[in-house]
């Protein structure tokens, strides 16, 4: 005499279509805490490398910059561990690189070059030409310009406000760096922020 199967038989589980998809969620949230969670613990991926250090006011208000106008859209700052990737751009990026990014700007798309070693490599006056007119420098590039960036000015009374919310998430900013931010960058127009930001890309690693 034959029973039955009881409990979660493959065919009760296959023919509800809710049921598969809360088995689902619950397996893929499984694997991703695993996945996940040890990296918070790693320092490996929790403290910054040598040489790497909270960005200036200037360089963070360059920063915003960059996320703002969607430089991250075509310009990745991860290199990847391959031959052909380390060979043009230099070393491959570690997480103790960005440790003080929030968000990371690492990523898969690139359509223009890999940013993450940028720093150093031009000159300021050939990032301000290059932003005002990509064409100028680079004739088969398809970057919009950005001349507007020369004439308006940083939001100064925001630095403060933004670097004390990063601390609250582990930037080590101190209180006289926060209180002195505004002031730094008064007066700047956003492309010196752009470029500051720029030329502070990969210089811990080179």
């Amino acid at each position: 005499m034959s029973t039955q199967p009881s409990g979660f038989s493959h065919e009760k589980i296959e023919t509800n279509n809710f049921l598969m998809i809360v088995l689902i969620v619950l397996v893929i949230a499984v694997g991703g805490l695993v996945e996940i969670v040890p990296l918070f613990f790693q320092t490996s991926t929790t403290q910054p490398i040598d040489g790497v250090k909270p960005y200036t006011a200037l360089q963070l208000a360059g920063r915003d910059i960059y996320v703002r106008e969607g430089c991250y859209n075509c310009h990745s700052q991860m290199i990847r561990p391959f031959r052909a990737e380390t060979l043009r751009y230099g070393p491959y990026s570690v997480a103790g690189e960005s440790v003080y990014d929030h968000p990371f700007q690492w990523g898969s798309k690139r359509t223009g070059p890999d940013l993450a070693r940028v720093g150093g490599r031009y000159s300021d006056e050939w990032h301000r030409i290059h932003l005002n007119n990509p064409r100028d420098l680079v004739p088969e590039s398809n970057m919009p310009y950005y001349p507007w960036l020369d004439k308006n000015k940083v939001d100064a009374q925001s630095m403060p406000v933004h670097m004390s919310a990063l601390r609250k998430v582990g930037v080590p900013y101190t209180d006289e760096q926060i209180a002195s931010a505004a002031s730094e960058v008064a007066g700047k127009t956003e492309m010196e922020a752009l470029i500051a930001y720029l030329q502070s890309l990969g210089l811990a690693r080179k």
